[in-house]
């Protein structure tokens, strides 16, 4: 069944030192691309994060957002000292050079980077973590995956709908068809008698230029096609992978067809029926944008 690009999915899971928090978003994009963004101490795991966000998720730009909270999440801060007597140096050294009254606080030196570091407390316990990481990875994984077939089955019901109305359009212009044809031929023959008279070209041949000039105008071909393609795409939806770029290229194919139906056929009545057809075959194609 199809499944949309779009989702949402949030995990959490405890362990020792607290709980990871994990939230997925996904949005329609043309191939697979999986954004991580995770605390420093995780960076070890972020290809393998990536690995499995893949196996799970096909298709679409992926957001990955992963919070470590609790005992060790935030480091430990520590002073650089002779960072920050080489800040006083600077800052005493600016005040007696300008004659600038005032004192360099504690505050004052705190706030220059580097000076109060942060480092990770949990680093050494990191290689029992990826299990409690992996389980709300998978978690939230789990929810984007309901939430994209969720929506997956509202579009499904939608192109049935849709694909429905193409029938229509399609079986008006198949019972069309032959009429075209013998239309077409009935005014050219009538055209070339008007032309020329009986005597000057055999019935004969007037008969065969008007076969061969009204062959131009049967659709039967494109009709055969057409049907082919759209038997495809309703076997494509049905399918349990992703199925999103088949159908679009499925889409411009029956969209070359109609067009195709339209410039030969020649005829108002199928015309009609062609832009009718090209706009809902346009509605599809913004739809099937979203399939996976």
């Amino acid at each position: 069944m199809i499944k949309s690009m779009t989702g949402y999915g949030k995990g959490e899971s405890a362990w020792a030192g607290g709980r990871f928090i994990v939230e997925l978003r996904s949005v329609n994009h043309r191939y697979g691309e999986i954004s991580v963004k995770l605390p420093r101490a995780l960076m070890p795991f972020e290809s393998e994060i990536k690995k499995r966000v893949a196996e799970k998720l096909s298709r679409g730009k992926i957001d990955v957002f992963i919070q470590m909270e609790g005992a060790g999440a935030a480091g430990v801060p520590s002073a650089n000292l002779p960072l920050a007597r080489a800040y006083y140096r600077a800052f005493t050294g600016i005040q007696e050079a300008l004659g600038l009254a005032g004192e360099v606080t504690l505050e004052l030196l705190a706030s220059q980077r580097d000076v109060i570091a942060v480092s990770a407390e949990a680093e050494a316990a990191l290689e029992e973590i990826p299990q409690e990481l992996l389980a709300a990875l998978d978690a939230a994984i789990v929810r984007v995956d309901e939430m994209r077939s969720f929506e997956g089955e509202s579009l499904l019901a939608d192109f049935l709908r849709r694909r429905e109305f193409l029938s229509e359009q399609i079986g008006r212009v198949t019972a069309r068809a032959p009429s075209v044809v013998a239309d077409y031929a009935a005014r050219l023959k009538e055209r070339i008698l008007v032309l020329c008279s009986e005597s000057s070209l055999p019935e004969e041949r007037i008969a065969l230029e008007v076969a061969l000039l009204a062959d131009k105008c049967d659709i039967t071909e494109e009709l055969v096609r057409l049907e082919s393609h759209l038997r495809q795409f309703d076997e494509t939806l049905l399918r349990c992978e992703p199925v999103g770029r088949k159908l679009d290229f499925l889409l411009q194919e029956i969209n070359r067809e109609v067009n195709t139906v339209g410039s030969k056929a020649n005829d108002a009545e199928i015309a009609a029926c062609v832009v009718e057809l090209k706009g809902e075959l346009e509605k599809i194609r913004e739809q099937v944008q979203n399939i996976e």
